[in-house]
């Protein structure tokens, strides 16, 4: 992510709202990042050192430092700077040689013994050639790292997207709560509020949805600190996976505070990897036959949708896999199929079973799985369980029976 002293002088106050100064991709900003995305692949293979003396002498008297080194920091963040792999610790190396004492290039009458004569007595000492004992001295120090990788393969559009993408996430470091309306995307939208340990509180929002407020763990009671709002910006990539949602922030900087929005319209995109649409082909087969057999203009006017509902539970939700509703009536139900045979998760998911309470959630469990019919007997919806795929005709009269 930026730094704060990259990300400050692209922010502005108009009113009471915070606003960013994005990065346009003008033909010259274009041309940047094309300079920068080429010079920094030329330095595959060798030390970070000379990757910043290449950046320093390419941004020389430049006065847009501020949007150079804010791209260059957004490649250098997706790439991969790996250590030196050695025979020897460099804190070994350091130790017995300074232990010595100074030394210099030369030898004179008051200093006999040269920077030569102490590699050479480290070599012996440690049993290797003098230029493996002088590359390991600071070969722990980053400077040495070795460029690996740049990370992806970059565009300028995509260079440049990517910093707006971080100018958008570092100013939510001076954030102490967000408030986020999301409309989609449920599974991860949690899933990573979960990976975060964001704290939240949610509730249904009346023309459907959710309002989810976040909240660092204890940042009522903390001023001036970025340490939650940090989790707030390695969180908000993920907004970007949804199709329909809204955040406002109250932002408290140290000379003022605004409010900072953000939604769904921003031509901004996640580099955060999105959930495919089902999790197993037991589901994806499920969905495709119900939705020949019972969709659309098909008999009952069944309309099956994936993940649509959330149930809160407290500091933790349960998604269903699926919700399936009459297009006539508007009966509706909730489907889960259990398939997943590991303890722990069907413990967790008999737990978050019987927290819901739900009457109208129906379980289709795998027989494979083991989990006996004496464990599910008091929840309060419907079990079916299946040996090979959900039978659907048995499916559908579970469904006509406890949607509501």
């Amino acid at each position: 992510m930026l730094t704060a002293d990259l990300i400050r002088p692209r922010i502005k106050a108009r009113g009471s709202q915070l606003v960013i100064d994005w990065l346009a991709a003008s033909p010259k900003v274009l041309a940047t990042a094309d300079a920068l995305i080429t010079l920094f692949a030329a330095q595959v293979g060798q030390p970070r050192a000379l990757w910043d003396r290449a950046f320093e002498a390419y941004v020389g008297t430049r006065v847009d430092y501020i949007v150079v080194r804010g791209l260059a920091k957004v490649l250098e963040d997706a790439a991969t700077f790996t250590p030196l792999t050695l025979d020897v610790d460099p804190v070994d190396v350091r130790r017995y040689l300074f232990s010595g004492g100074l030394v210099f290039d030369r030898a004179d009458l008051f200093h006999l013994r040269t920077r030569a004569d102490a590699l050479h007595e480290a070599a012996r000492h440690f049993d290797l050639a003098v230029e493996s004992v002088e590359r390991a001295l600071f070969a722990d120090r980053p400077a040495e790292y070795m460029l690996s990788t740049v990370g992806q393969t970059w565009t300028p559009a995509d260079l440049i997207g990517r910093y707006n993408l971080e100018l958008a996430r570092g100013v939510l470091y001076w954030s102490s709560q967000m408030h986020v309306d999301v409309h989609d995307g449920y599974k991860d939208f949690w899933r990573y509020l979960k990976l975060f340990k964001l704290m939240f509180e949610a509730e249904p929002l009346p023309e459907g949805g959710y309002h989810v407020t976040l909240e660092g763990a204890i940042s009522p009671f903390v001023h001036q600190t970025t340490r939650y709002g940090r989790q707030f910006a390695a969180f908000l990539p993920a907004l970007f996976l949804g199709d329909r949602w809204s955040m406002v922030a109250d932002v408290h900087l140290p000379d003022w505070a605004a409010e900072y929005r953000l939604d769904s319209t921003l031509p901004l995109t996640s580099h955060f990897r999105k959930s495919g649409l089902y999790d197993s082909a037991l589901e994806a087969d499920f969905a495709a036959e119900f939705a020949a057999k019972f969709g659309g203009d098909k008999r009952g006017q069944w309309q099956l949708q994936r993940e649509a509902e959330v149930i809160l539970l407290g500091d933790s939700v349960m998604i269903p896999d699926f919700s399936v509703t009459h297009s006539r009536d508007g009966r509706r139900c909730l489907i889960e199929i259990v398939g997943y045979w590991h303890p722990d998760y069907l413990r967790r998911k008999v737990e978050k079973v019987r927290a819901a309470g739900r009457h109208d959630l129906l379980l289709l469990v795998y027989e494979g799985v083991n989990l006996a019919p004496e464990r599910l007997k008091d929840v309060p919806g419907e079990v079916l369980y299946f040996t090979n795929k959900p039978v659907l005709k048995d499916v559908l009269a579970a469904v006509e029976r406890i949607a509501s």
